[in-house]
């Protein structure tokens, strides 16, 4: 007898449960893919490597605001890709307080060995997103409901209420 899944079972009450077992999930099988490929990458790396093939350079924030994650996690996952010496800080010319993040010549001859695979991914989640029938655009609703009032705020109100 099998147990009982907790996230499906709760359905919408457990929404962030549910979606840190995704998150895994699929954190754990693109790991998978590296590892089996040989190739040394923090999936953590993807957005801001990404970002820095398509732009050239960016600082902390416009890397934070274009991925729409924390400052913390940019910083982070620069701080790796600088000890794997595939990007590199320097001063913004336009303003010294801000450090450019750049990829290096390592970083750029990974991001090369990488299209490949990464077109590769790009291909299997969107036949994982038709086969589940569209959960993105379920994404962009729950993103945009988040938007206009977060969990946080809906919580504060109901406990208010009592």
């Amino acid at each position: 007898m099998s147990k009982q899944d907790y996230s499906r079972a709760a359905g919408g009450a457990a929404i962030g449960a549910r979606l840190r077992r995704l998150s895994e999930n699929l954190d754990g099988d693109s790991a998978r893919v590296y590892a089996a490929l040989g190739i040394s990458f923090e999936q953590r790396w993807f957005g801001v490597l990404n970002q820095l093939a398509i732009n050239g350079s960016a600082t902390v924030g416009e890397l934070a605001t274009t991925l729409r994650i924390t400052h913390a996690s940019v910083s982070q996952a620069r701080q790796s890709l600088e000890k794997s010496m595939l990007v590199v800080s320097e001063s913004d010319p336009e303003d010294a307080r801000k450090k450019k993040i750049m990829l290096t010549a390592a970083g750029k001859k990974l991001v090369a060995e990488l299209q490949p695979i990464w077109a590769a991914f790009d291909e299997a989640a969107l036949e994982l997103n038709a086969e589940a029938g569209n959960v993105v655009a379920s994404l962009n609703k729950l993103d945009d409901a988040l938007a206009r009032q977060s969990i946080f705020d809906r919580i504060m109100n109901r406990i208010g209420e009592q």
